[in-house]
């Protein structure tokens, strides 16, 4: 294990950034939350081990757990990178055909057992880390630009008439107050939906609550493969669940042997779906999106 200096540590959470198939990627809100730490002071792990995926095991995938462990299975690179720079794939430029290729499992850890931070503040401790790990093991040197590229505007199809399936959202139901009323309450019954604050993204369904609808601007752009920009014009917090044909998101690779994803004759596409459920659409456009451009990297030696 290769060992380095530690300022501070990772939020407490256990998550799978990017799903094999792809299922569940999510953005969950957690109770509360610091800010986040400065990104111009370095962070690092006090330990780390990579070593190339064997390539017939699954991934690829991120988790951060308690106790400040961090690890990936069978990860790219350009993953890595675009997890610790909180940015989408389409915002990655200048990237080598090996940083989508090449697979790497990370075991590491960081010093104690730092507390969560809070949604919107910035990068936390153990992306911040994962630079420090990119830029030592993987030479990685970048620079950011901002550059004008096709982004999508979501507006509203009929003005202020949200679809069926767009509701506003109780405002104190993701509130840190309701998030820690609800805790160790038991499951909810069959056929009851559960509380979702943030959103849940899978292959043929979405879920989003009690946030604006800024917030699922900002986190179906993975999915569009380019910026998107809120629109609609509809204040306040809104919660929804829609389903479409299931399709892979932008970025996102099948593991070895797994079948292609059939498409469902009776479910509408995404953008159907979005404009019939939603009452929503997304107009194309071109506008300023900041992009992190690679200067020089390369592969790891094993350890």
């Amino acid at each position: 294990m290769r060992k380095s200096c530690l300022l501070a540590g990772v939020a407490i959470a256990v998550g799978l950034l990017n799903a094999p198939r792809p299922a569940a990627q999510s953005f969950l809100a957690p109770a509360g939350g610091q800010p986040a730490p400065d990104p111009n002071i370095p962070l690092y792990f006090e330990a780390a081990s990579i070593k190339p995926t064997n390539p017939n095991d699954p991934g690829p995938g991120i988790r951060r757990q308690p106790g400040g462990r961090f690890n990936t299975f069978g990860t790219p690179a350009r993953l890595l990178i675009t997890f610790a720079y909180q940015i989408q794939d389409y915002q990655l430029v200048g990237a080598p055909d090996w940083l989508g290729k090449d697979r790497f499992d990370i075991v590491a850890k960081m010093e104690g057992d730092p507390p969560p931070v809070a949604p919107g503040t910035g990068a936390d401790h153990v992306m911040l880390a994962t630079r420090t790990l990119l830029a030592d093991r993987f030479k990685l040197k970048v620079h950011r630009e901002t550059r004008q590229l096709d982004t999508y505007a979501l507006t509203i199809v009929k003005a202020n008439t949200p679809g069926p399936a767009l509701k506003p959202a109780d405002p104190q139901k993701c509130s840190p107050e309701g998030i820690a009323a609800r805790r160790g309450q038991p499951p909810p019954p069959p056929g009851q939906a559960s509380v979702i604050c943030g959103i849940v993204q899978q292959a043929g369904r979405i879920a989003f609550g009690g946030y604006p609808l800024s917030l699922f601007a900002l986190q179906i752009a993975g999915r569009l493969g380019r910026a998107v920009v809120d629109k609609t014009g509809l204040p306040g917090n809104w919660e929804f669940q829609i389903t479409f044909a299931p399709t892979v998101p932008a970025g996102a690779g099948a593991s070895p042997g797994d079948a292609p994803l059939a498409a469902d004759p009776d479910q509408p596409d995404f953008f159907t779906a979005v404009r019939e459920q939603l009452g929503l659409k997304f107009d194309s456009a071109k506008g300023p999106v900041e992009v992190l451009v690679i200067d020089s990297v390369s592969p790891p030696t094993p350890d």
